[in-house]
Order: structure tokens, then C-alpha cells, then sequence
């Protein structure tokens, strides 16, 4: 893996760093992880390194397509390693759990704009939104407990 690593980032026309192979694998390891939870788990792998050095190579891995990001709304930005489809995410309202969903119907671009103004659409983002089972139990539970 370490070796195809070398050579995904060399591709990308990036410098291979331990830092960026740290953040690649924790992305990895993690799939969905904020940026905060990707910086835990790269100082556990590598020792120190700065919030900021994360975040830039975050950015510049995401601008190089390496990894993607997705920001649901209300929530901090999340990074995955599942690039190059067009996939989509349920997320749970209450915990956040997120999972991946793939193309709702058809082929990618998996939607189709009632009117396309003109674009070649490449792309769709949809986020379903939702309780996961665990939450549901707990809501249950406590409004029984409030009841009884």
C-alpha cells in the first residue's frame, strides 16, 4: 500500500511526505472523520504535527481529487477516500453517523436538473438526512421514561 501511496501522490504532482501519506492513511482508517479527528489520528501515527499542517494538506489533497470533502450543513467538514464516483451520504441527525449511499437511480450524474441552464453536469450532491436506528431507540426510550 505504501508503495501505491508513493506513486498515487507522485502522479498527482505532489511531494511525497510522511505527513501526507500520515493524513491519507487516517483519512483511510476513518472514513467520513472531521479534520480535528484526522489530526488525532495522524499525531498518534507520526507524533507531532500542527493542526495547520493537516488542514492545508487536507485542502490540497482534496483539491488534487486525492480525497473529498463534504460539508453537510450545520457540521464540520468531513473527508473520505471514495473519490472518483458519484456517490451520496445518509447521516444520522442526532449522533452524525454517516454512511455512504450509492447513486440513487440511473448513472452518474445519478440526478437529472429540470433544467440544466446550459451546464454540463458532472456531478450531484445529495445528502439524506435522517435517524439511525440507535438514535431512534433512545428517543423512544426517553419518551417512555418521560410518559411512565
Amino acid at each position: 500500500m505504501s508503495k501505491d501511496l508513493h506513486q498515487l501522490l507522485r502522479q498527482h504532482g505532489l511531494q511525497v511526505t510522511a505527513q501526507r501519506l500520515a493524513i491519507i492513511r487516517a483519512v483511510a482508517g476513518r472514513p467520513h472523520a472531521t479534520a480535528d479527528e484526522v489530526v488525532e489520528d495522524v499525531r498518534a501515527a507520526i507524533g507531532s504535527i500542527s493542526r495547520q499542517a493537516v488542514y492545508d494538506s487536507l485542502g490540497l489533497l482534496a483539491d488534487r481529487h486525492l480525497v473529498r470533502r463534504i460539508q453537510p450543513a450545520g457540521s464540520a467538514a468531513r473527508y473520505e477516500d471514495r473519490v472518483g464516483d458519484n456517490h451520496h451520504h445518509l447521516i444520522c441527525r442526532g449522533c452524525g453517523t454517516t454512511f455512504d449511499i450509492d447513486c440513487a437511480v440511473g448513472a452518474a450524474p445519478c440526478l437529472t436538473a429540470d433544467d440544466d441552464h446550459g451546464f454540463e453536469i458532472y456531478e450531484a450532491e445529495v445528502i439524506y438526512w435522517g435517524r439511525c436506528p440507535s438514535c431512534r431507540k433512545a428517543s423512544a426510550e426517553a419518551t417512555a421514561t418521560e410518559q411512565g
